[in-house]
């Protein structure tokens, strides 16, 4: 192999458990699974102050809008350098999306390649979990040293919102809101009725819940039959129809991941041992028609098919040869579309996760592929000459990236595709045209019904008007409207859409 083949030589994992008053900083949680990933690779946390390259997740706090409640760095690999004793000459921190760690593990190891690095962290973590409790008791950040007001770090990443003003008018713009609308499609897609479908989200994430309760990083290791995560009951409510919380992904964890990327000329010269090296042998990286509005169905995703497929391509194998599988799982619709763009049954007896899954592992905001990525490294170790494949998704079923991994060295030269030759694909897609002021009659193209903890809020429409022009709704919010939506299939189903009295949103009232 060329000595500036990339080769991942570490990984380290960090679950925080104690009491909130007492939890890590922001940077103290990178540090950490810095230095495990150091360990991992068989060297000493000093060593990190040997890299060259170092980026870092962006965290879900810091996405466009949500302010500075919780005091943190202003320039995460900044301050995360100055603690590890580094002066990396690259150091990015990424725009927001869950395929951050897959994207900056495909830079990384392209960087590696082209000479441009030796020596890379790609790091993560959230603490939504401490900083949630500390803000609603009052317990305050003082033991936190690093709040530090630095100029602006080096972006990597699409920085465009996930959603469009016109798409948050009316609640898309939440991850709870919005993925149930795919969802929703999927079943009528298939004409699967409601309960027949409940069934099948039960079933498809209860051996996820198997996975995550073996799982020592996870955060709920609670093994759930497939009846009891579909069960509306007090500690199970309904969140977006048809999701009930335990099919949720949960932001509010504590947890960070990272891992340590060279190239094989200086794994070598750090003495890394030939046993702790896993090759990225296949990788990909493109989004789908940026916002949902504009998606050609809300039942599929050319974006996640073409980068697997061009994964599989790249490391020269097929479905068929990987042996360990994590597709990404905030919530049921981006596994049982991910699963069928890559030609996965649901059932497939290698499983779907390594990690549990997002609502069980843990959903570290936009991290949690870095735990996939570090439990894959272990799996290959343990299952020598095995391929694993890795999916990592952003936004609303947008950003898709995809990474397929061995132990067996690679054959010839780490060459990435330019993305922009699959992303020139799915961008020339035809999509529906949009209107944003529709009034008269249409039909229900998909829907969801939210639900807060004291019951039903609203109802969201994706509707086509009498001349095939997309639009979303409100509907009343009156209960016998809501549970409507719920009792029987809804796609379909005609009305009238107009403008609210305020003009500041559409409703959809069905017939």
């Amino acid at each position: 192999m060329d000595d500036r083949t990339p080769v991942l030589i570490g990984a380290g994992q960090f679950t925080y458990r104690g009491e909130p008053g007492a939890s890590p900083s922001p940077t103290a949680l990178l540090k950490i699974a810095a230095e495990r990933a150091a360990l991992d690779a068989g060297l000493k946390p000093e060593a990190l102050a040997g890299i060259d390259t170092l980026a870092v997740v962006g965290f879900t706090i810091d996405a466009p809008g949500g302010g500075r409640l919780v005091p943190h760095s202003t320039n995460p690999p900044a301050t995360l350098a100055k603690r590890l004793g580094a002066d990396p000459a690259y150091a990015v921190y990424s725009h927001m999306g869950g395929n951050s760690p897959q994207q900056l593990v495909n830079t990384a190891c392209e960087r590696i390649a082209k000479g441009e690095t030796q020596f890379a962290l790609v790091v993560g973590c959230e603490f939504l979990g401490s900083a949630t409790k500390r803000l609603q008791r009052g317990l305050g950040f003082a033991d936190w040293d690093d709040a530090e007001d630095l100029p602006e770090p080096q972006r990597i990443g699409d920085p465009r919102p996930g959603t469009t003003p016109y798409e948050n008018a009316h609640g898309i713009g939440r991850p709870i809101n919005c993925y149930p609308l795919f969802e929703n499609a999927l079943r009528a897609r298939d004409g699967r009725s409601i309960p027949d479908h409940q069934k099948r989200l039960g079933e498809l994430f209860a051996p996820f819940t198997q996975v995550a309760a073996k799982n020592p990083d996870a955060w709920f290791p609670i093994e759930r039959s497939a009846e009891e995560l579909v069960e509306v009951t007090d500690r199970n409510r309904m969140v977006g129809f048809p999701y009930t919380k335990y099919l949720n992904a949960i932001m509010e964890v504590d947890q960070s991941a990272g891992v340590l990327v060279t190239s094989l000329a200086k794994a070598r010269e750090l003495g890394v041992p030939e046993d702790r090296l896993v090759y990225l042998h296949g990788c990909a990286d493109a989004s789908d028609l940026w916002y949902p509005i504009d998606r050609q169905d809300f039942h599929s995703s050319p974006a996640m098919r073409l980068t697997g497929k061009r994964a599989l391509e790249m490391a020269d194998v097929s479905l068929a040869d990987i042996g360990h599988i994590d597709i990404y799982s905030c919530f049921p619709i981006a596994v049982e579309i991910g699963a069928e763009e890559l030609g996965l049954d649901l059932d497939d007896p290698r499983g779907l996760t390594v990690t549990g899954g997002l609502p069980y592992m843990g959903g570290p905001g936009n991290n949690y592929a870095m735990h996939s990525i570090a439990v894959m490294m272990q799996r290959l170790r343990d299952d020598p000459g095995s391929y694993g494949l890795i999916t990592a998704n952003g936004w609303f079923l947008t950003k898709q990236s995809t990474g397929v991994y061995s132990t067996t060295p690679l054959k010839g030269p780490f060459e990435r595709q330019d993305p922009k030759l699959i992303q020139a694909q799915i961008d020339a897609l035809p999509h529906p045209v949009v209107i944003e002021q529709p009034k008269g009659a249409a039909t229900i193209e998909t829907y969801t019904v939210v639900h807060g903890r004291e019951g039903y809020m609203m109802g969201i429409v994706v509707g086509r008007d009498s001349e095939g022009r997309r639009f979303i709704a409100n509907t009343p919010t009156d209960e016998a409207t809501l549970r409507g939506l719920e009792a029987s299939e809804a796609v379909g189903r005609t009305g009238t859409v107009g403008r609210s009295e305020d003009g500041a949103r559409n409703i959809f009232v069905p017939d």
